[in-house]
């Protein structure tokens, strides 16, 4: 569960963190393919970018309690200025994802962590991981 403190953070902190989370928690599963650098990076875009991780969301929005679905709100609702490249509502969606990560990462809820990203590799890749 995300902590009180955690829960009254700007969520524009809390998704700065969550991008390194998410980005550390990919890296550390395509590291281990026998792959180039090249390759791995390609790898990890198709999970970081802001359309990835906003189609990961609705992959994991049900599962998510209250207090969680209102952090990915509360970010999504915060005004950005998104690249050029990416729509304005896809961009505050993957912020509300990267939110949700350093919150719960915050929060100490590893754990939760793990399961929300396993759901996610498994949307990804089925069972061939």
């Amino acid at each position: 569960m995300i902590t009180d403190e955690v829960y009254q953070m700007d969520v524009l902190n809390l998704a700065f963190l969550g991008d390194a989370v998410y980005e550390l928690l990919v890296r550390e599963m395509i590291s281990t393919k026998n792959m180039r650098v090249n390759e791995l990076h390609k790898e990890a875009i198709h999970f970081v970018s802001a359309n990835s991780q906003c189609a990961d969301l609705d992959v994991i929005w049900e599962d998510l309690d209250k207090r969680e679905q209102t952090i990915v709100k509360r970010a999504r609702n915060k005004r950005l200025h998104a690249p050029k490249h990416t729509k304005p509502q896809v961009y505050t969606l993957a912020t509300g994802f990267e939110a949700l990560f350093g919150a719960l990462y915050l929060s100490g809820e590893k754990e939760r962590i793990a399961g929300l990203f396993e759901k996610i590799k498994e949307n990804k890749y089925g069972n061939n991981r």
